[in-house]
């Protein structure tokens, strides 16, 4: 049953990276994945920090508040809509995609969290010191590729 989640949990969710680098804009749009998993944890972090006070998911992740994950939102969306100025079009689709993205990326680690602490295991591997293994750099990017692939089909392809 691992391997079998292996492969779909990281083969197959990862593929959408390739998948959204290889459409139309891809060049551009594959940067939205990155923004909204990324931009979202590190804006969360610091509004939390600056924010903070209710608990998100106190149980999966005692660390995380309500504030936090709506600066994450608000932050991933923010630089959605900057990036979609510095690449010269669709900003506001560009922020409506990355703030999306943004929620999923968010349920991602938890989801990641939930399984950790079902399994009694703090990171699922040793590889960068302080941050755990590649998986759990890794673990928002993972959920929100395919969303940002179906998001940018949906949005930005509708017309053609």
């Amino acid at each position: 049953m691992q391997g079998f989640f292996g492969v779909i949990y990281v083969g197959v969710m990862l593929s959408f990276v390739y998948m959204t680098r290889s459409a139309a804009h891809g060049s551009h749009l594959v940067w939205l994945i990155f923004i909204s998993s990324w931009v979202c944890d590190t804006a969360a972090y610091l509004s939390g920090m600056a924010f903070g006070k209710h608990r998100l998911a106190p149980v999966l992740s005692p660390k995380k508040s309500i504030e936090g994950s709506i600066g994450g939102i608000l932050g991933a969306a923010l630089v959605g809509f900057i990036f979609g100025n510095i690449a010269g079009s669709h900003a506001p689709e560009y922020a409506l995609i990355s703030a999306i993205g943004a929620v999923i990326s968010q349920f991602g680690d938890l989801t990641a969290s939930a399984i950790k602490r079902n399994h009694d295991i703090k990171d699922y591997g040793k590889l960068i010191p302080g941050h755990g293994g590649i998986l759990d750099r890794f673990d928002s990017v993972i959920i929100t590729a395919p969303i940002i692939y179906l998001l940018a089909q949906i949005i930005l392809l509708k017309g053609r």
